[in-house]
């Protein structure tokens, strides 16, 4: 089992940066790859972001190359922390941001979410054009 809380969520202007973090506690998360997603109302989930072994694999969605960063400290094996540094925001990255965690059977960086069985409950953020 992996709990996740997300924070960092908030409102900015067009241009500007979010810095989202999630706290992942459980099991073997050293097996695990974790990403970020994203939902605006009336789309579909979009994988944003994914890292595997510590950043040795990462994957970004073409929305966002160059502006986004998926980043990971390593506590210990049962507790790590997740972030999300978000520059150049535009108003289409306005959606609910949630952070998921893979089984520990990981061999890479996934963006699809049916890889994913463990979600954060959420961290809103609004960009203003």
């Amino acid at each position: 089992q992996v709990q996740l809380v997300e924070s960092g969520g908030g409102s900015v202007q067009a241009g500007g940066s979010l810095r989202l973090s999630c706290v992942a506690s459980g099991s073997v998360l050293s097996r695990r790859a974790m990403a970020w997603f994203r939902q605006a109302p009336g789309k579909e989930r979009e994988g944003v972001a994914g890292l595997y072994r510590s950043g040795d694999s990462t994957a970004y969605a073409d929305s966002v190359k160059g502006r986004f960063t998926i980043s990971q400290d390593n506590t210990n094996d049962n507790t790590n922390t997740l972030h999300l540094q978000m520059n150049s925001l535009k108003a289409e990255d306005t959606a609910m941001y949630y952070c998921a965690a893979s089984r520990a059977t990981a061999d890479e960086a996934y963006l699809s979410g049916d890889e994913y069985p463990y979600w954060g409950q959420g961290t809103q953020v609004t960009v203003s054009s």
